[in-house]
């Protein structure tokens, strides 16, 4: 691609199931770091669809099969949508991150769905998708992928920490940059918090009520994940086989389950994270108990940005992801996820009339 400029619809789909996040941006090539969000978006799940997509883990293959192209289709009407609501007239192409129902790469094993020929074919767009399935079939974690857009977009900050369903932490070490998962975050605050009828724990106010079960934050901290060294990625079955029936068996009370796992987010962000700044984006951003306890146990300072960078730039990221696999650039760093080598990621798919 040639031009100079380039105007890239982004989505985004996390596994704390808050939505859909669409971005349009546009990039300066001559330089990256100097591009905009010009509109962005969330458009949130119904109840039908979050269902589904919890349960996507259960379902068989030719289920899963049909739940890609329908998803397709739900991803379709929604940059219909967005386009339309923003009057968005010049677009290269759209890129994808789907959803992810299945991630055991020591399996081999990944997989997001919204089947991209379905995307293209209803948005009438070229669309760039399937961003990690090469980089597991070339040995690695398949993930994290937003690093590249750090190292290229935010360097300026020493970490990049996305407080999402999970976190995950990117900085430089010995010349290289290295990411991976420190531990989960909302796929399990907002578990509990569900119980109690609510979306989420807002600011954190039900967890600094709680009290901190010992034995379970002992536990927790003990989960033999955290012994091993990057790369490493986690996955909602992981949290399924690991964490719930330890919590759920140690502690009933919500605000304490809260409280407990705050503290365990904390520890284990502040084990990692030393020297001077830190930009966080994601949900996470917005728990100010949550943020003023890792404040505490890591005495960094934390930079946090406009809501619009810490709601989207995930989404934003997997915008500039598209723009390297476009322009066959390297958009995956082996450095990040252990693949065998640096790599362009991702699969371009043509709507079916433009052939």
């Amino acid at each position: 691609m040639n031009k100079k400029e380039v105007f890239v619809i982004g989505l985004m789909s996390g596994t704390s199931l808050d939505g859909v996040d669409l971005v349009y941006t546009k990039f300066d090539k001559n330089d990256y770091k100097s591009f905009k969000i010009i509109e962005a978006k969330t458009f949130p799940y119904t109840l039908k669809w979050k269902e589904k997509l919890q349960k996507g883990i259960e379902f068989s293959k030719d289920n899963l099969a049909e739940l890609n192209v329908d998803y397709g289709k739900l991803l379709g009407k929604i940059i219909v949508d967005f386009i339309d609501e923003f009057q968005i007239k010049n677009i290269d192409f759209i890129a994808s991150h789907g959803h992810t129902i299945l991630h055991q790469p020591e399996k081999g094993i990944t997989l997001q769905i919204g089947d991209g020929q379905t995307i293209a074919d209803i948005a009438k767009q070229k669309v760039v998708c399937d961003f990690r399935k090469q980089d597991v079939k070339l040995g690695g974690q398949g993930a994290p992928l937003v690093p590249i857009g750090d190292e290229l977009l935010f360097s300026k900050y020493k970490y990049c920490l996305n407080l999402g369903g999970f976190s995950n932490v990117s900085y430089r070490k010995n010349d290289k940059r290295i990411a991976f998962d420190i531990c989960p975050v909302n796929i399990v605050l907002n578990h509990y918090v569900n119980k109690l009828g609510l979306e989420y724990d807002e600011s954190g106010k039900i967890a600094s009520k709680g009290k901190i079960n010992s034995e379970l934050l002992e536990r927790l901290n003990s989960l033999e994940f955290y012994q091993k060294t990057p790369p490493k990625s986690l996955g909602l079955e992981w949290v399924q086989q690991n964490m719930f029936p330890l919590i759920d068996n140690l502690e009933t009370d919500i605000s304490s389950i809260l409280r407990t796992f705050a503290e365990h987010i904390a520890i284990q962000i502040a084990k990692i994270i030393d020297g001077n700044s830190i930009l966080i984006t994601g949900g996470g951003a917005f728990n100010s108990f949550l943020i003023q306890r890792i404040k505490e146990l890591s005495k960094i300072k934390i930079i946090l940005p406009n809501s619009q960078l810490i709601n989207f730039k995930e989404a934003l990221i997997f915008s500039f992801l598209g723009l390297l696999r476009v322009d066959n650039q390297v958009n995956c760093l082996s450095s990040v996820t252990g693949a065998k080598k640096n790599h362009s990621s991702g699969v371009l798919f043509y709507p079916s009339s433009t052939k």
